[in-house]
């Protein structure tokens, strides 16, 4: 499986990220564009089945992921389907560049700090989270390929349709 390395956001020895069937932990982050100081939150979107993905400029997996999860919001938006994408590079601009030459219409924000990635053990990125409507962690996917993309399709739509 395709992944990128954090080796500035690694875990301490024995620690475990969170795993399906446990609640995602809260999220609170500011929005990733150009002078906006406005903040969202995972709790702002609860109610709908939200694929939370941890990305960075500099992951090369990161690049064939976001026009796939684009595709999928698209096409899954209207079911109640979200992606909330979380930004950890160190500088913003590297962000926003990557999004000007891989644009999205869901909501990404960026935590430069690694606490949140932290909170959920991210071990690389890419990883995501698939997350229920009740805000439990249904899935978790580390690396992407695009052959992921039918795979995880079928997962969203499996808990879209619980």
């Amino acid at each position: 499986m395709l992944l990128c390395l954090l080796g500035l956001l690694a875990l301490p020895a024995g620690a475990a990220g969170v795993q399906a069937g446990q609640a995602a932990p809260p999220l609170s982050l500011p929005l990733l564009s150009a002078g906006s100081p406005a903040v969202f939150t995972l709790a702002s979107l609860q109610g709908k089945v939200v694929y939370l993905d941890f990305w960075a400029s500099w992951c090369g997996p990161c690049r064939v992921s976001f026009p796939q999860l684009e595709q999928l919001r698209r096409e899954l938006g209207p079911r109640g389907f979200e992606v909330l994408a979380v930004n950890v590079d160190e500088v913003e601009a590297d962000a926003l560049r990557f999004l000007q030459e891989v644009p999205v219409t869901y909501p990404v924000v960026r935590d430069a700090t690694g606490e949140t990635p932290r909170s959920y053990g991210i071990p690389g990125m890419p990883t995501g989270f698939l997350i229920d409507r009740s805000g439990v962690i249904r899935l978790v996917h580390q690396g992407y390929r695009k052959s992921d993309g039918a795979a995880l399709r079928a997962s969203i739509m499996e808990v879209l349709g619980e």
